[in-house]
């Protein structure tokens, strides 16, 4: 089983099918640096109500891979799905090379982006989405060195 996404309902699934059956083989690809994060609490880290970084991490993938037997694969994103073929083709991050990986059964659970309305400006420094744990580490360091005195906030999904 491959699952694309290693978010809360990515880990979730891998921890169900786990349970389900102790040999398949799962394997997760997640295009972020991070597993099974708080992400509901992204905003309140930048705001200081949560103080540590870790508390945001609910799980990592050395834990993954020993308590639940997983390929854990982060910094890794599926940049085709061959259905027919029953194949992916995975690209990491840093360096870019890809692999190829066979499945038998695929689970799709990268989520979605962040819309950024097509507005004049919108690209201008000190604009930002939030939707993992990158995006909080660049804009906890924009407002380490921009000391801004206000911030809007645009969407809530």
């Amino acid at each position: 089983v491959i699952i694309v996404g290693g978010s809360a309902a990515g880990a979730s699934a891998a921890a169900r099918l786990r349970r389900l059956s102790e040999e398949t083989e799962i394997t997760i690809f997640e295009k972020g640096g991070y597993v099974s994060f708080a992400n509901c609490g992204l905003p309140y880290y930048l705001g200081g109500e949560i103080q540590l970084w870790s508390s945001l991490q609910v799980t990592s993938p050395d834990k993954l891979r020993s308590r639940f037997n997983l390929n854990v694969h982060t910094s890794t994103e599926v940049v085709s799905i061959d259905r027919a073929a029953k194949k992916v083709i995975v690209r990491e991050v840093a360096s870019g090379v890809e692999a190829t990986h066979e499945y038998d059964d695929l689970v799709l659970t990268m989520g979605c982006d962040a819309l950024m309305p097509p507005i004049p400006g919108i690209d201008r420094a000190g604009h930002f989405a939030l939707r993992s744990l990158e995006d909080t580490g660049a804009i906890e360091a924009w407002m380490a060195t921009k000391h801004p005195n206000r911030v809007v906030v645009c969407g809530g999904g």
